[in-house]
């Protein structure tokens, strides 16, 4: 990844309609694995995160233009894809009438059948623990262990204070544990 395209010069050459296309599949090159996995480890099923990740980079391509560069370009797509994942799981939710913890049932039961998720034992276990999480711990917790993002990036994609942030991975911590622990 050492020739890695800066965000600016994609930005730069989407501003020109004629180079718009290249600078989307850079965009696409660069960010669709890493925008596809936070969404997979949210929803789980392979074929509702492809979905998802069509449905986010058409919103990239859409707004694109008036991306204001206070933000970093990354971000702001990792925001949009939250947003895309809390509102299909309750989508979801609401579609079946059932509750968080049904939901739950149900993506640990996809988790266990995926030929997409093909992680070892402890990685099953760990993903299964994260299932038990409220909707923000589970955020929280992906987005500082598996994205290793910062908390004042994690803060400005859910837009909640640095602290309590800090507080959510911190429970979401304690409650993997003692799933973990459990479940020995």
């Amino acid at each position: 990844m050492s020739n890695q395209v800066e965000d600016s010069e994609i930005l730069e050459k989407f501003q020109d309609v004629k180079t718009r296309d290249l600078a989307f599949n850079m965009l696409l090159k660069k960010y669709q694995q890493k925008i596809y996995w936070h969404i997979r480890r949210m929803v789980i099923d392979h074929d509702d995160a492809d979905d998802l990740v069509q449905d986010v980079f058409i919103k990239v391509w859409k707004n694109l233009p008036g991306f204001r560069s206070d933000a970093q370009l990354y971000t702001w797509m990792y925001r949009i894809a939250t947003n895309e994942c809390i509102t299909f799981l309750n989508r979801k939710k609401l579609k079946n009438n059932v509750s968080f913890d049904d939901v739950s049932n149900e993506l640990t039961e996809t988790l266990a059948d995926s030929t997409y998720f093909d992680g070892d034992k402890a990685q099953m276990k760990l993903q299964k623990a994260l299932l038990t999480l409220p909707e923000k711990q589970k955020l929280v917790f992906n987005m500082k262990y598996y994205d290793d993002m910062k908390y004042e990036e994690i803060s400005e994609v859910l837009g909640t204070s640095v602290g309590a942030l800090k507080s959510s991975f911190h429970l979401a911590v304690k409650k993997i544990e003692a799933y973990l622990l459990a479940e020995d």
